[in-house]
């Protein structure tokens, strides 16, 4: 079981550089991810509706906390063009104390004064 403070990496892939970018800077604006990681450009091989096809990709690694995971896939998932885009997270099982604090804190619900 996952307590909310535990470190989450969320894997998520792009169409384009641009909109990587534009989901990265909001999400890290919005104190939804501490982090992101945009990849060099790959192929992607799938099936979609029953054909075999392939895109050039950018790849995304958003690092954040189990309390803003949720909050931060539906950020992406409404950023996103696709109609099922790829969002997993995979649990962080060790990291450095001082990073796990830094991507706490950033992470961290936000008085927003509104």
């Amino acid at each position: 079981m996952m307590s909310d403070d535990d470190i989450v990496l969320v894997i998520s892939n792009a169409p384009d550089l641009l909109l990587a970018k534009r989901i990265a800077h909001v999400v890290v604006e919005d104190g939804l991810a501490a982090c992101v990681n945009l990849g060099a450009p790959m192929l992607s091989i799938y099936t979609w509706k029953g054909e075999v096809e392939g895109a050039e990709e950018v790849p995304m690694w958003f690092k954040t906390t189990a309390a803003r995971m949720d909050a931060l896939m539906e950020a992406i998932t409404r950023l996103h063009p696709y109609e099922v885009p790829e969002i997993i997270a995979v649990p962080i099982i060790g990291a450095a104390q001082p990073y796990r604090d830094w991507v706490r804190e950033q992470t961290a619900l936000r008085e927003t004064g509104h």
